[in-house]
């Protein structure tokens, strides 16, 4: 699912956007839209401070009463909210300053389906490329999106799994570590290591009969029987990636 974002104080232009989105959606049934509309900035800063809301999209007019659109995208991208911003306005006067805060796109208004629909395929295409290399976990309460290539090992802590990032950071996830393989086990370079380690290829230094050792120093001593069928997959994995 997508979480799209639509903030305009003129209700006539947030219905037009949001039809526009639903035909999109009629004609796209892979891009499966939940759109949340609002009619100034603060109540989508509220929700993205207050609610762990974040939206994949963000659709926002400039020419707002109380805060601009500028300033509340300056104010997002502070947040460290990465979500794509497109610009909807009356004027292009903003231009510059859009590209200031990484909008992905400008549209002067009035919008048309001729217009927005290639700015929407644009999105699914980059955004399904990108969903490849993060996953979005809740850690302490909130809703983040993690690098797969920053995540080095997990180790099981009872119910609670201890994520461990390339730099230092440790992530608490309130999974089992059946439910945490699950997640990661769609991607090639994760790896169970015995039933308390999944390990990312990518960070193995070295591997031999008796330990793994990751990039960040950390040994993991391995199960007995456990050294052949990985040492196949580590091969493997970097067989592919060299090919490639």
């Amino acid at each position: 699912m997508y979480i799209i974002a639509l903030c305009d104080d003129e209700a006539a232009d947030l219905r037009k956007t949001e039809q526009m989105l639903s035909a999109y959606g009629e004609k796209h049934p892979e891009a499966d839209f939940m759109v949340e509309c609002f009619e100034n900035a603060d109540e989508l800063l509220h929700m993205i401070k207050e609610k762990n809301y974040m939206p994949d999209l963000i659709f926002m007019d400039i020419y707002m009463p109380g805060k601009m659109g500028i300033e509340a995208a300056r104010e997002l991208r502070h947040m460290g909210n990465e979500g794509r911003i497109v610009f909807l306005t009356t004027s292009k006067e903003h231009a510059l300053e859009a590209f200031d805060v990484d909008a992905a796109q400008y549209l002067v208004k009035p919008i048309s389906e001729k217009r927005l629909f290639p700015i929407l395929d644009k999105f699914l295409k980059d955004v399904d490329g990108e969903r490849r290399k993060y996953l979005l976990l809740r850690i302490e309460g909130r809703i983040s999106r993690v690098a797969l290539k920053d995540m080095v090992y997990c180790e099981a802590q009872g119910k609670i799994q201890c994520l461990h990032l390339a730099d230092g950071t440790q992530c608490l996830l309130r999974l089992t570590m059946t439910e945490t393989y699950e997640m990661l086990s769609k991607y090639q370079e994760f790896v169970r290591v015995g039933v308390a380690y999944i390990v990312n290829l990518e960070h193995v230094e070295s591997l031999n009969a008796r330990e793994l050792l990751m990039d960040n120093g950390k040994k993991i001593y391995l199960p007995r029987g456990s050294y052949r069928p990985l040492r196949e997959k580590y091969f493997e994995y970097y067989c592919e990636e060299e090919g490639e």
